[in-house]
């Protein structure tokens, strides 16, 4: 690494900062001083209690919805080179179900992305409790953040990258940590307070994850219903999608919700598995789409990759690459104007 070269700060260590660690040395390699700054590490962090099922939602957006497909394809092919590498990376297939509209089991992003993705069968429709009218079944990825996180932070490590725990409640606080010629902003809901973002907003969610290693497949139902497998951490259910809710505290009226919606969809659950955590966390949503710009403040460049709600672990590598491509930009033309 070169003792005098250009100075580049990644802030934020969840899915989506990692990530775009890693992409900016896989671009710049050695030519680039890396340092990772966050208050919040693996388990910390909001990454770490996603299910992590490759799965956007039809209303994802990322500048437009062109680039917002391949921001998902690329997205999809990247985790797909580390399939069954040791990452938390595995291939599942499961169900989306509605009795309400036949849109809800539809997602264009995923339409000539995944290697199986069709309409139910009448017979499957009614393999399941719940009356359905409307179905897909699907083959996509787990991401599992338990392992991809420290696999990640391996991975920085060993290109040379360096950590440090920290907290940033100003841009004045980075000069403690060095000085920097680029930042690379991944801090999610950290954007709200940092960089005066009022369009970021919570959305609580509240999971349980049991213990139920008979459970092979996914499954969604209306009103934010799903049933995600896992391996040691446990399946995850859930959910709650609660805008503008800073509660990070279990709510027992949350979680008899859950419970009654995920057992009447999988009535196995409800003698067949064994529940070893409650969990909430905030995602991270932005209101107009996931921001990925170029700025400069007090003759700071910056790229921001942030906003990405409930799916960071999808889009993350996508994501980045957009914002790596920035950050090209600015050092090719020498750190001298955006």
């Amino acid at each position: 690494m070169p003792e005098g070269g250009l100075q580049v700060c990644i802030l934020g260590a969840g899915v989506v900062g990692l990530t775009t660690a890693l992409k900016l040395q896989a671009l710049f390699g050695n030519n680039v001083n890396y340092t990772l700054v966050a208050e919040q590490f693996t388990n910390e962090t909001t990454s770490h209690i996603a299910a992590g099922l490759f799965r956007p939602s039809p209303s994802f957006m990322v500048s437009n919805t062109e680039i917002t497909k391949k921001c998902i394809k690329d997205s999809y092919h990247y985790y797909l080179g580390f399939l069954n590498k040791d990452c938390g990376i595995s291939v599942i297939s499961g169900y989306v179900f509605s009795d309400i509209d036949a849109s809800f089991v539809r997602n264009h992003y995923l339409e000539g992305v995944l290697p199986v993705y069709r309409q139910v069968t009448e017979e499957e429709l009614n393999m399941y409790p719940g009356g359905w009218k409307f179905g897909s079944y699907s083959t996509t990825l787990l991401i599992e953040c338990k392992d991809y996180l420290p696999w990640a932070m391996a991975k920085f490590e060993e290109n040379r990258g360096k950590i440090i725990k920290g907290k940033v409640n100003s841009l004045s606080d980075l000069k403690q940590f060095g000085k920097f010629d680029l930042l690379m902003n991944c801090t999610g809901l950290g954007s709200k307070r940092l960089f005066n973002d009022e369009k970021v907003i919570p959305i609580r969610g509240q999971i349980f994850k049991v213990y139920a290693p008979w459970l092979n497949n996914f499954y969604f139902g209306d009103w934010d219903t799903y049933i995600i497998p896992g391996t040691a951490a446990g399946a995850t259910l859930g959910g709650t999608r609660q805008f503008d809710s800073w509660n990070r505290n279990v709510c027992e009226y949350d979680a008899a919700a859950i419970w009654e919606r995920c057992t009447n969809l999988v009535p196995q659950l409800a003698d067949n598995s064994k529940i070893l955590n409650q969990l909430v966390g905030l995602r991270p949503y932005r209101d107009s789409g996931v921001r990925i710009d170029m700025d400069i403040i007090d003759g700071l460049k910056i790229v921001h990759n942030y906003g990405h709600g409930g799916y960071g672990v999808t889009s993350a590598p996508g994501t980045a690459d957009i914002a790596v491509k920035l950050a090209e930009q600015l050092i090719k033309l020498g750190m001298s104007k955006l």
